[in-house]
């Protein structure tokens, strides 16, 4: 069983930038293929980015395409989400995710994932 806890919200201004990371348990971490959506209040749950297994492969939500950056440190059993000028459209609750595969055909499906972090509130202020 892999649990995920995600830190590193809060308040931000437009603008500005803020990190996201989320901690894996569990040794097999490097070889799951993970991910971050994120909610808005009174909206379905949105994809934001996929990271592979290695880290070599990225993919990223239409929207957030120059602004976001996912990363991962395997050693550490940690996934990162770089949230460079942000929106007040990017307010939401971030949830990271993890695959039971390295890799998965389509990465901004949430079916994809079987493991959910509990989530972190991101407020972006104008």
């Amino acid at each position: 069983q892999v649990q995920l806890v995600e830190s590193g919200g809060g308040l931000v201004q437009a603008g500005g930038s803020l990190r996201l990371s989320c901690a894996a348990s569990g040794s097999t971490f490097s070889g799951y293929a993970m991910g971050w959506f994120r909610q808005a209040p009174g909206k379905e749950r949105e994809f934001v980015a996929h990271i592979n297994w290695s880290g070599r492969s990225t993919y990223y939500a239409d929207s957030m395409k120059g602004r976001f950056t996912i990363s991962r440190d395997n050693a550490k059993n940690t996934v990162n989400l770089q949230m460079n000028s942000p929106k007040p459209e990017d307010t939401a609750v971030y949830y990271c995710a993890g695959s039971k595969y390295g890799s998965v055909p389509q990465p901004g499906e949430a079916g994809e994932y079987t493991y959910w972090g509990q989530g972190t509130q991101v407020t972006v202020s104008s």
